[in-house]
C-alpha cells in the first residue's frame, strides 16, 4: 500500500464516521470497522482488543482471524505484543513478529499465517481502553504515516467508545460509566457522605471527533489559542508584583507552552487527517499523559502536568464548558477533582457533602479545609476524575478511604444504614452534650476542639468543647494570592476570639512549608519537604512575617487572654527565639500604648522526638505543650504519613510510642507544665482512653469527634484501663490494642 496521505487519513475517517452513524448494535459496529480499517488499508488482518477488566484484554471484532476467537481470546495486559502495547501505551510496529520480545503465539485465531503487525493503544486522556491491532502476510513495512493514520482512527475508536456506540453483551463491551466502581483511596477526613457527584472540571466528550472542513477546524483552533494566551497574559499582569516566585513560573510555564510552535503543529496535523480542533487537543492530551506515566524526573512530570492543565483550558474554550458553577450544584453535591486549591474549595462552602480527590495528601491545604468545614475527605482515589460524571450517584467512607460510584442497590442500602447509625450516635451524643468528660473514678478529661476557620466556631457550643485546643492560622494565608495585611487578620483574631464566648482559644503560629505552600512564596525544591524548612524554622528566617502575625494577635486580643502556641520546635534555642519575638512584640505595642492582652501564655507544639529529651529549661520555660501526634509519630517510626503503605502499618497504641507519651507526661508533671494531645488520634475513642489512662488531661480534637469520646471516657474506669495496659506491656506485646479491646468487651 503507497504512504498514506492526509488526503487518505481523511477519507477514512469519513468513511468511519459513516460507518459509526449506521443503525446497529456494538458488535456490528465492531465488525464493519475491521472490514473497512482492513480495506483501507489493505492489510489482511484488523482486529479490536478490549479490556474487559483492568488487566484483561477481550478480543471483540477480527477481519482476518478466525471468527470463533471472539470473546474467546484472552489476554493480560503485558502479555504478548498486543498485551505490551497495551501495558506501555507505545505503538509496536515490526515486520516479524515471532522475533519480538514477548511474542505469543495464540494458536485459536489462526494467526501464525501473518507475521507482520502494527499494533497501537486505543486511549483517551492517558486511559488505555484497548488495542486497535492490523496484521500481514509476508514482510511489510508500515510507514510511520501509516502508524500515524492508524493511531488517529484508535483515537476516534476511543472517542466512539465513550459516548457508548460500542456497547454489546460481555465485560469488555460494557456502557462506559454506567458500571458499579469502587475505588480504594486514602483518609484526609474522617466521616460518610453520600449524594452526587460535581465535577470541578466539567468532563469534554467529543462528540465530533471527525470534521470535513480541516481549514475551519485550523481556524476554530488558532481562536481558542488566541483566547488561551490572552488569559495567561491577564493572569500574568494581574499576579505581577503581588504573587510569589513559584506561582508566577507556573503561569511563565503555561505561557511557555501555550506558545509551543510543536504542540500546535502537531494539532494541526492532526487536524489535517481529518480530526476536529477538540478531538486534536486531546489526541495530544493523551500522547502528554501517556509520556507522564513513564517519565521518572519529578520536573518533567510537572511540565507535562501543566501541558496537561493547559489542554483542559483550551478544551473548554472550543466547547464552552467551564468549571463548576455553583448554580449547578446538585442538592447533595460530592466535589470531585484531580486536585483542588483552598480557595476554590471554601468558594463551595459548607453545601457540599464531601469531596474526593484524586490526588491530594493528609496534611494538604484541601485537607485542612475539609476538616474545617467537617466533611469527609477521600484523597489518592485513582482515576475518579476520569471514572465520575456529573449526577452520578456515589458514596464517601472517609473512615475507610473507598469511594462507590454508581453503587448496587445493595451497596447502597448497606451505607444508608450505616450513615443512620451515625446520626443515632450523634443524638444520644447530644444528650451528654453539657456533661463533664469524667470518667467512671472520677477523672476530669477536658475536650477541646481544632479549627481554622470562623464557619469552625459555630460548631463550638453545639460540639460540647470546653474551649479550641489549636486554632491553625495558616488558612488566612494560604487563601490569598498576597500576604494579608495585619489590621485584617488582628479582627480576624478578633472575631475568632468574640465567637468562642470567653472559652480558651489556642492561636497556633504560621504552620507552612513542607505540602502547605504559600502561593506567594518560593517553592523550595527539598528531598523531603516533611523534614525540611517549615514552621517555625520558615518564620525565624522570616522574622518579618512572623512579627506582623505576633502583633495581629496581640491586637486583636484588645485586653483578652492570649494565648500563642509554636509549632515544630525541634531544639530548645528555636522556642527562645520566638518567645523573645513575642515578648518583644508585648513591649513594642506597650510602648505604643496600645491594648495588652490580660494574660499571655507561650507554648508549643511538641512534634519532633528531640523534645522529648529537651533540658528541663524547656519545660520550666513553656506555659503549655501540645503533642502533635501526627508528626510525632511519622518522625518516631520513620514512616512518612503521606505514604499509604507505611503510614498505617505502625499502631499507635504501640507499647513503644505509648512509652514515649508517658515520658513526655512525667517531664511536664515534674514542671507542672499544662499537657494536651492534638491530633487525628485525639479524635479516636480507644486511643483517647488509652491517653487518658497513661496521663494526659486535655485532648484537643475535630467536634464531630467529641461526642464519641466523651461517651466512651464516662464509661471508663481509668484505673482499670491503666491496669490492662501495664499488663500487656508486662507479657511483651507489640500493641496494647488488643488487651484494652478485650477490656472494653468485658465491660459490655
Amino acid at each position: 500500500m503507497p504512504e498514506t496521505t492526509d488526503r487518505d487519513s481523511r477519507r477514512l475517517l469519513r468513511r468511519l464516521r459513516d460507518t459509526l452513524a449506521d443503525e446497529g448494535e456494538g458488535q456490528q459496529r465492531l465488525d464493519r470497522i475491521t472490514s473497512l480499517i482492513a480495506d483501507s488499508m489493505g492489510t489482511d488482518v484488523c482486529s479490536i482488543y478490549l479490556l474487559r477488566d483492568s488487566d484483561t484484554l477481550e478480543l471483540c471484532a477480527t477481519e482476518g482471524l478466525k471468527p470463533e476467537s471472539v470473546h474467546q481470546t484472552r489476554l493480560r495486559v503485558g502479555e504478548g505484543l498486543v498485551g505490551r502495547v497495551a501495558g506501555e501505551a507505545t505503538p509496536i510496529n515490526t515486520p516479524d513478529a515471532p522475533a519480538e520480545r514477548g511474542f505469543r503465539y495464540m494458536p485459536e485465531t489462526g494467526e501464525e499465517s501473518f507475521s507482520t503487525f502494527l499494533g497501537v493503544p486505543i486511549q483517551r486522556l492517558g486511559e488505555t481502553l484497548g488495542v486497535l491491532v492490523v496484521q500481514s502476510r509476508g514482510t511489510r513495512d508500515y510507514s510511520g504515516d501509516e502508524v500515524y493514520a492508524l493511531e488517529v482512527v484508535a483515537m476516534v475508536l476511543a472517542e466512539m467508545a465513550e459516548l457508548g456506540a460500542f456497547v454489546g453483551e460481555g465485560a469488555a463491551m460494557a456502557a462506559r460509566h454506567q458500571q458499579q466502581v469502587m475505588i480504594q483511596g486514602g483518609t484526609g477526613q474522617e466521616g460518610a457522605a453520600i449524594g452526587h457527584v460535581l465535577l470541578h472540571e466539567q468532563r469534554v466528550v467529543v462528540s465530533n471527533p471527525v470534521a470535513d472542513d480541516p481549514e475551519a477546524e485550523c481556524a476554530r483552533l488558532h481562536e481558542a489559542m488566541d483566547n488561551l494566551r490572552g488569559n495567561i497574559d491577564d493572569m500574568l499582569s494581574a499576579t505581577m508584583g503581588g504573587a510569589g516566585e513559584e506561582h508566577t513560573k507556573v503561569l511563565e510555564a503555561y505561557r511557555m507552552f501555550a506558545n509551543s510552535k510543536g504542540w500546535v503543529r502537531r494539532m494541526e496535523e492532526d487536524i489535517a487527517r481529518g480530526l476536529s480542533a477538540e478531538a486534536a487537543v486531546e489526541k495530544e492530551q493523551s500522547a502528554a499523559r501517556a509520556r507522564m506515566n513513564r517519565v521518572p524526573d519529578a520536573y518533567l512530570r510537572e511540565r507535562l502536568h501543566d501541558l496537561d492543565d493547559l489542554s483542559n483550558r483550551l478544551l473548554r474554550l472550543l466547547t464552552g464548558k467551564g468549571r463548576a458553577s455553583l448554580d449547578e450544584m446538585p442538592g447533595d453535591p460530592i466535589l470531585v477533582a484531580r486536585n483542588i486549591g483552598p480557595g476554590e474549595l471554601l468558594e463551595y462552602g459548607r453545601a457540599l457533602k464531601g469531596v474526593v480527590l484524586e490526588e491530594g495528601s493528609v496534611g494538604s491545604h484541601a485537607t485542612i479545609v475539609a476538616r474545617a468545614l467537617a466533611i469527609p475527605l477521600i484523597i489518592h482515589a485513582d482515576r475518579i476524575t476520569t471514572e465520575a460524571l456529573n449526577g452520578d450517584p456515589i458514596l464517601v467512607d472517609g473512615d475507610q478511604g473507598l469511594v462507590h460510584l454508581r453503587p448496587e442497590e445493595t451497596v447502597a442500602a448497606a451505607f444508608l444504614d450505616k450513615i443512620a447509625m451515625q446520626e443515632q450516635a450523634q443524638e444520644r451524643y447530644a444528650s451528654i452534650r453539657d456533661k463533664p468528660a469524667e470518667t467512671r473514678d472520677g477523672v476530669r478529661i477536658a475536650l477541646h476542639m481544632n479549627a481554622g476557620l470562623m464557619a469552625d466556631l459555630p460548631s463550638l457550643p453545639g460540639s460540647g468543647a470546653e474551649g479550641v485546643g489549636l486554632f491553625r492560622t495558616e488558612l488566612q494565608f494560604l487563601t490569598r494570592t498576597t500576604v494579608p495585611r495585619r489590621g485584617a487578620l488582628a479582627a480576624l483574631y478578633g472575631r475568632v476570639m468574640d465567637a468562642a464566648q470567653g472559652k480558651r482559644v489556642v492561636f497556633r503560629t504560621l504552620d507552612i512549608g513542607s505540602d502547605k505552600v504559600l502561593p506567594y512564596m518560593k517553592r523550595e525544591d527539598e528531598p523531603n519537604p516533611a523534614l525540611g524548612w517549615r514552621a517555625i524554622r520558615v518564620g525565624l528566617d522570616k522574622p518579618g512575617v512572623m512579627r506582623m502575625q505576633l502583633q495581629a494577635l496581640i491586637r486583636g486580643a484588645a485586653g483578652r487572654p492570649l494565648s500563642v502556641m509554636f509549632p515544630f520546635i525541634a531544639q530548645v534555642q528555636e522556642f527562645g527565639d520566638a518567645r523573645r519575638f513575642l515578648l518583644d512584640e508585648i513591649e513594642r505595642e506597650r510602648a505604643l500604648g496600645h491594648v495588652l492582652p490580660e494574660t499571655l501564655e507561650i507554648g508549643a507544639m511538641l512534634e519532633t522526638p528531640s523534645m522529648v529529651f529537651a533540658p528541663r529549661c524547656f519545660f520550666e520555660t513553656a506555659d503549655f505543650i501540645s503533642i502533635g501526634g501526627n508528626d510525632l509519630k511519622q518522625f518516631f517510626f520513620a514512616a512518612d504519613r503521606e505514604n499509604e503503605r507505611v503510614r498505617k502499618r505502625y499502631d499507635t497504641l504501640n507499647v513503644s510510642f505509648l512509652n514515649l507519651l508517658e515520658m513526655i507526661v512525667k517531664r511536664c508533671a515534674e514542671t507542672g507544665t499544662h499537657l494536651s494531645f492534638c491530633g487525628e488520634d485525639a479524635g479516636r475513642p480507644i486511643e483517647a482512653l488509652c491517653f487518658a489512662a497513661i496521663g494526659i488531661r486535655t485532648l484537643s480534637m475535630r467536634p464531630a469527634s467529641i461526642g464519641p469520646v466523651k461517651s466512651l471516657l464516662r464509661r471508663a474506669d481509668l484505673s482499670q484501663v491503666r491496669a490492662a495496659i501495664d499488663q500487656a506491656r508486662a507479657e511483651g506485646v507489640q500493641s496494647v490494642r488488643p488487651a484494652v479491646m478485650e477490656w472494653l468487651n468485658a465491660q459490655s
